[in-house]
């Protein structure tokens, strides 16, 4: 269950972040207002996957997975253009994830 709000967490966290935009600096309440759910909702679903996961390895997963989240979204809504450099850099944090994530130097129980 913890990787099910973790994830939630992160979905939650990547689409504040790409609304952030839509905000144009908070002078527009819809998008504001989402930004801001976006976050209280992400950190509710990051306290619920911290009860049965260490807290270094949640953020450190919340963190790379929003990262490359994020990006995706902004190429895919702004059609932002992103360099060869830039995709390495996301396919990094890609592998740091799963190199966390398949480390057996740490325990998922609490």
């Amino acid at each position: 269950m913890s990787w099910l709000f973790l994830i939630l967490g992160v979905v939650a966290e990547a689409m504040s972040h790409v609304a952030l935009k839509e905000t144009d600096g908070f002078t527009r309440p819809i998008p504001s207002a989402l930004v801001l759910m976006g976050h209280i909702a992400a950190f509710m679903f990051l306290g619920q996957a911290m009860k049965d996961m260490p807290i270094g390895i949640v953020h450190a997963l919340w963190a790379g997975l929003a990262i490359v989240t994020v990006t995706l979204l902004s190429t895919v809504i702004y059609r932002q253009h992103l360099d060869l450099t830039t995709w390495f850099g996301m396919a990094f944090v890609a592998v740091g994830v799963a190199m966390i994530n398949l480390s057996q130097g740490h325990s998922h129980s609490a």
